[in-house]
C-alpha cells in the first residue's frame, strides 16, 4: 500500500524560500551597515564581521557535531542573526571581541537549542544582546559619538546617547528630530539612522517579506504613549516625534518584532503584538533602570506569541 505524506502548513505554492527571504532581508540590512561604517569607522565594520563570522562558525559547528545534522548556514538566516547582534552593541573597541560570546549564546542558546531556524520561540539576536547587557553593562553603555563622515581611525570618543540624556533628567540638550532621522548620534550601530532603518524596511515591504502590522502597531503606540507623557509633563518628557527616532525603537520595530518565527501569524495578533512591543518600550524607558526597552519589550512579546497564536485564530476553511 502507497502511504501518503502530510506535511505541514502552508499548503501554498510559491517560489518563495527560507534561504531567499534571508538572503532578502540581509539586503535591506545594507543601508543601515553603510551608516554605521561611515559615521564609526572600522570599528563598526569590523564588529559586524566579526559577529556574523562567529555566528555562522557556531551554527556550522553545532549543527556537524552536536545535532549531527546537514550544514543550512547557506540559508543566510545566521548572517541575519550577526548582522542585527552586531546593530545591536555599541561600536567601540572593546565590542570586537566581545560580540562573539554575544554570538554563542544568540546561535547556542537562542537559536540552535530549540533545534534550529523556525524553532526558535526568542529572537536569536536579543538573546544575545541582552546576555551582553546583563553580563557586560559598562561596556555594553558605552557609546561612541558619531564622528565625521567615513572616519577610519579605531579610537572613538565615548559620549551619552539622547536616551542617556533623557535618563539623566533633561530634554534641552537633545539632538534636532533632523539628526535623530538622518543620524549622526550616540547609539548602537544599527539604530543611528532612521533613515537607514526606513529604506530597509520600504523593501521588505515593497517585497512582502514583512507586513504593515507589527511596525506600525509598535510605532503607533510608543507615539501615542509618548505623547500621553509628553502632554502632562513637557518639561520631564520628550515629544513623540523625537522619542520614537532615538534608541532601538525604528530598528526593533522593523526588523526584530517583524520576525516571522517568533511574532503572531494572524493579522490581529501582530497588532496586539505590535501595541504591547511599544507599550512596554515607553514603560521600561520611563520607570525601569535602563534608558532603553526595546530588546526586553519584543522578548517579553515572543513569550506571549504562543497565547496570541491561540486567541486568535484566523478563520478556518469549511470542507
Amino acid at each position: 500500500m502507497k502511504l501518503l505524506n502530510i506535511s505541514g502548513s502552508p499548503h501554498v505554492h510559491s517560489d518563495e524560500s527560507t534561504k531567499k527571504i534571508m538572503w532578502r532581508v540581509n539586503l535591506a540590512l545594507i543601508p543601515m551597515l553603510l551608516v554605521a561604517i561611515a559615521y564609526f569607522g572600522l570599528n563598526a565594520l569590523l564588529i559586524s564581521i566579526v559577529s556574523v563570522v562567529w555566528c555562522l562558525l557556531f551554527q556550522w559547528l553545532i549543527e556537524k557535531f552536536i545535532m549531527k545534522t546537514p550544514s543550512t548556514i547557506s540559508d543566510g538566516s545566521a548572517i541575519v542573526t550577526g548582522l542585527l547582534l552586531a546593530f545591536n552593541v555599541p561600536a567601540t573597541k572593546e565590542m570586537i571581541l566581545l560580540v562573539g560570546l554575544g554570538a554563542l549564546v544568540a546561535i547556542g542558546i537562542g537559536k540552535m537549542s530549540f533545534g534550529g531556524l523556525g524553532k526558535n520561540p526568542f529572537n536569536p539576536a536579543l538573546v544575545g544582546r541582552v546576555f551582553l547587557l546583563i553580563s557586560f553593562p559598562v561596556q555594553m553603555t558605552t557609546w561612541p559619538t558619531a564622528g565625521k563622515l567615513f572616519p577610519m581611525t579605531l579610537d572613538t570618543v565615548s559620549g551619552p546617547t539622547p536616551l542617556m540624556l533623557l535618563k539623566e533628567g533633561g530634554t534641552e540638550a537633545l539632538p534636532q528630530a533632523w539628526e535623530l532621522f538622518l543620524g549622526h548620534i550616540g547609539g548602537s550601530l544599527g539604530e543611528v539612522s532612521a533613515l537607514a532603518i526606513l529604506i530597509g524596511a520600504i523593501y521588505l515591504l515593497c517585497r512582502k517579506i514583512i507586513t504593515w502590522h507589527i511596525p506600525v502597531a509598535f510605532i503607533g503606540t510608543a507615539f501615542v504613549f509618548s505623547a500621553i507623557l509628553w502632554l502632562v509633563n513637557p518639561e520631564l518628557y520628550v515629544d513623540p516625534v523625537t522619542s520614537i527616532l532615538t534608541g532601538g525603537i525604528m530598528l526593533g520595530a522593523c526588523f526584530m518584532a517583524t520576525d516571522m518565527v517568533t511574532s503572531p501569524m494572524s493579522k490581529v495578533g501582530q497588532l496586539i503584538f505590535g501595541a504591547g512591543c511599544g507599550l512596554l518600550t515607553i514603560i521600561i524607558r520611563t520607570w525601569g533602570a535602563y534608558p532603553e526597552g526595546v530588546s526586553f519589550a519584543i522578548l517579553i512579546m515572543n513569550a506571549v506569541t504562543p497565547l496570541l497564536n491561540r486567541w486568535c485564530k484566523p478563520a478556518r476553511f469549511a470542507c
